[in-house]
């Protein structure tokens, strides 16, 4: 068995219990590596820059499945929306309306997840907690037809502070689970929180967490 293969089955037996899905970060990895998660089953991958994951997405397997991660600008949205199958990082209003008009413009709907500020480092990108029900809002009452909102995303602070991580999971999982019950009639697909990445995935899955990102546990576990 490679190493990522078997890296990713001992992901896998952590997550199995949860039913919450891995989101391999293929950033920086070779297409070997990339490869080898693929062959071992992997289906979901991400990226964080949008010429990365179309250059990639030229390069490997038409099932894969990939996603986007890191902060979008707004003039990247077009070339973005034909390649991506689910963009966690939608952080402002204005990025969720350009998205909606340029999916309406190219004739689909696109799957979301709108990211919220829940660390402690302010240039960390995302939607304050109190802007989330109101635009959620907005989008039960049709606003925005070119977009089917999925769920949350959340990135914690950058620090060894369990307590604080922890403490940030919370918030982003109550903060969800009011959302979802508050528009689970008019927002059907609202079922995803996308937190817990390599070195905090096991405190997400206390909290909910129903995808989570990694990378280097994933790729890097023989280095």
């Amino acid at each position: 068995m490679n190493p990522v293969a078997a890296a990713l089955e001992r992901i896998r037996l952590k997550l199995n219990p949860s039913g919450a899905r891995l989101v391999a970060v293929s950033k920086y990895q070779t297409d070997e590596r990339v490869m080898m998660a693929y062959e071992a089953g992997q289906r979901i991958f991400a990226e964080n820059r949008v010429q990365e994951l179309l250059a990639k997405k030229k390069r490997f397997p038409v099932d894969i499945d990939w996603h986007f991660i890191g902060h979008l600008q707004s003039n990247k949205v077009r070339a973005l929306l034909p390649a991506v199958g689910l963009i966690h990082s939608v952080d402002s209003a204005a990025l969720l309306d350009h998205i909606h008009r340029e999916s309406l413009r190219i004739g689909t709907q696109t799957r979301i997840l709108l990211q919220v500020h829940i660390a402690q480092e302010e240039h960390k990108f995302g939607l304050k907690p109190s802007e989330v029900l109101p635009l959620l809002g907005r989008c039960a009452e049709g606003e925005f037809q070119g977009v089917r909102v999925g769920g949350l995303m959340g990135m914690t602070s950058l620090c060894d502070d369990l307590g604080q991580i922890d403490e940030e999971f919370r918030s982003l999982s109550e903060l969800f689970s009011q959302a979802r019950n508050q528009f689970e009639q008019k927002l059907p697909e609202f079922s995803e929180i996308s937190m817990g990445m390599s070195g905090d995935y096991l405190l997400a899955l206390r909290h909910g967490s129903t995808l989570v990102r990694m990378g280097s546990a994933l790729f890097d576990a023989d280095n």
